[in-house]
This record gives structure tokens, C-alpha cells and sequence, in this order.
């Protein structure tokens, strides 16, 4: 796990804990290190989760998918940013989501039952990572919050706009880089992807944007 070590040191998870007591931590933690190829699944809805993954390399999506195998990408973890923690959390709740390797992708899967049920008095180093843990909890709930405010959006154009709003304000330019392609972009929006393609034309033609590929500006 070394040679990832300073990536992990940089994840908001562990902000706050001394250098020197990461290893520590670590192996309190019982963390494993685990490699899946692109396309490949962590884990399925109704899976039971023990672990919170950190992604070392790589990246993964969290998608639903119902019986018809249409598919709806709620998030992108990236490197070094985390998920599952809501049902490692709840070892009695099941996992309502897929999750799926967006690229050839390392993981390290992190036990927070060995912390969270210790029945012990944390040490500063466990106590900064629970502090973390739920900080950051809430900061994913208030992005689903958002997630939500597209999907309820009564057109594609709107949900287009406030999407692309949204990201020029996050990035403080009108001028940013997508983080889906195409297809990624109508699943996270939850709208077809021909229907997605022609109303980003139009508004192209309209003048209200323009792009190249994954890069877009906002026009005045």
C-alpha cells in the first residue's frame, strides 16, 4: 500500500491525520487492495457491502439499472475520492446501486465496522477519520440533492441548462470540461441520447453555448 501512500494521504478521508499515523490507521482498518478491468462490476444492488473503496487508480460509476437494462450513472468517483460508505455504514442495508469500473481500476476497500463498532475510545488519528467520514456524508447527500433538482426538471432543455450552469459556476469560468462523454451525460440526466445530442444542438445554433467535444462554453 506504500506506493499509493501519498495519494491516499490527499483524500479528503483522511485529512487531519498525521503522516505517522496513516500506516497505522491503515492496518487498523484491515484495508485491502483490489484491481478490476473497465466494465467490470464491485458490486451489485442487493450485495451486501462491508467495505468503503477509495479509488487508487482509475475510476468507477454508481448507476441503477432496472429490469430492461436501462441504465441511469448517478455519479463518477475519480481518483482518490470515495464510495459505498452509506452501506458500509449499515452492514444490515443491502446496496441499491451497481457499481461498475469506468477504466482499469484499483481500489482499496477500507472496513470502517473495525472503527464504527469498536466499542472503544478512538485514537485522535480514528477520530479525525470518523470526523471526515461524516462531513463527507453529508457533502454526497447534498449532491444528490442536486441530482435531484435535474431530474425534476419538466424538459431536457432545462436539465441541459441547469446542468451546465451548475458546472460553470463550480468551476468560476464559463469555459469547462464535461466529465461524461455523450452517453454518460444522457444516462446522468436521465434523457435519450439522440434527444440529449439534438437539443445541444440547437442550442448551439441558438447561441446560448458552444463546444467541442467535452469542451463547453456558456455564451452570453
Amino acid at each position: 500500500m506504500e506506493q499509493y501512500l501519498s495519494l491516499i494521504k490527499t483524500s479528503p478521508l483522511f485529512r487531519g491525520v498525521d503522516e505517522a499515523d496513516v500506516l497505522p490507521l491503515l492496518n487498523h482498518l484491515k484495508v485491502r487492495k483490489k484491481a478490476y478491468q473497465k466494465g467490470e462490476f464491485l458490486f451489485y444492488s442487493g450485495d451486501a457491502v462491508s467495505y468503503i473503496g477509495l479509488v487508487l487508480e482509475g475510476s468507477v460509476h454508481i448507476i441503477q439499472e432496472d429490469y430492461w437494462g436501462n441504465r441511469n450513472i448517478l455519479s463518477q468517483i475519480p481518483e482518490g475520492f470515495f464510495f459505498g460508505e452509506a452501506f458500509a455504514c449499515l452492514p444490515d442495508s443491502p446496496a441499491t446501486v451497481d457499481v461498475v469500473a469506468a477504466a482499469d481500476t484499483v481500489i482499496m476497500q477500507i472496513y470502517v465496522g473495525n472503527v464504527l463498532h469498536a466499542g472503544q475510545v478512538l485514537t485522535p488519528a480514528q477520530a479525525h477519520f470518523m470526523s471526515n467520514l461524516l462531513a463527507l456524508m453529508s457533502a454526497k447527500n447534498r449532491l444528490l440533492t442536486e441530482k435531484i433538482r435535474y431530474l425534476t426538471q419538466r424538459s431536457t432543455r432545462q436539465k441541459i441548462m441547469l446542468y451546465l450552469s451548475d458546472l460553470a459556476r463550480k468551476k468560476g469560468r464559463a469555459t469547462f470540461t464535461l466529465p461524461f462523454n455523450r452517453q454518460q451525460m444522457a444516462d446522468f440526466l436521465s434523457v435519450d441520447r439522440s434527444a440529449l445530442s439534438a437539443e445541444l444542438s440547437k442550442m448551439k445554433k441558438e447561441g446560448l453555448i458552444d463546444y467541442h467535444k467535452d469542451k463547453f462554453t456558456l455564451l452570453q
